[in-house]
């Protein structure tokens, strides 16, 4: 029986770490703990926008809009100081071998090529090889790889990469729904327009009749 869930349940009984010996990798983009963004030069390059583009920083509806802007690059790239792998540290001894699905985890990132938001859903499923792990971590996971200068095509297979080299599951699948402002709100300006991407790996990527079961818990039988 597969096992299809809501990104609110939790897990089981803690049993031991998934890797131990990994705890010193890190992501690629991810940066030392220990560094902190500077704000003051993000305030200064803001400032130094509006000028450019004709406004007058001094005025009080600007005034305090570079720090502003500063704290909120600190929020949205908050994942390039987080390691994802520590979410995924603690394991659970499970026979459990069925389809394991977390879909519908809502996420937001920016585009690194014009640093404008994407948003919207990832569907996270993967097939135990003798061991779970906590629900909330997958989309712990996929919060810390969103938070940071990203693009849709790169963040999907981190995500799978990850799950698969952390996990060792017999299969990891990762599908990406996300609407791009860069295409919606300048350039070709499509609102409509919605990007998937999806990432498989070991038996979702070999099997048909895995994938396409994977299909029908997502989207429905069609």
């Amino acid at each position: 029986m597969n096992r299809a869930i809501s990104s609110s349940e939790t897990a089981g009984q803690l049993a031991s770490s998934c890797r131990p010996d990994d705890n010193e990798l890190t992501t690629p983009g991810t940066q030392p703990q220990g560094s902190a963004i500077d704000l003051q030069r993000i305030a200064q390059a803001v400032e130094q926008i509006l000028l450019a583009v004709g406004e007058d920083p001094n005025r009080e509806g600007l005034r305090d809009t570079p720090m502003r802007v500063a704290r909120m690059y600190a929020e949205l790239f908050r994942g390039l100081r987080e390691d994802p792998r520590r979410h995924l540290e603690k394991c659970f001894v499970e026979k459990y071998d069925e389809i394991v699905l977390v879909k519908g985890i809502s996420f937001e990132s920016l585009c690194e090529h014009h640093l404008l938001p994407f948003v919207g859903q990832a569907h996270v499923a993967y097939i135990p090889n003798g061991k779970i792990v906590g629900l909330s971590k997958l989309a712990r996971v996929v919060e810390a790889l969103a938070h940071r200068p990203q693009v849709q095509e790169r963040l999907t297979e981190q995500l799978a990469d990850l799950l698969m080299q952390e996990l060792e599951p017999k299969g990891v699948a990762v599908i990406l729904e996300a609407t791009h402002t860069c295409m919606t709100i300048r350039g070709v300006r499509k609102p409509t327009s919605v990007c998937t991407t999806s990432a498989m790996r070991g038996v979702f990527k070999s099997n048909l009749s895995t994938r396409t079961e994977l299909m029908s818990l997502i989207y429905g039988s069609k």
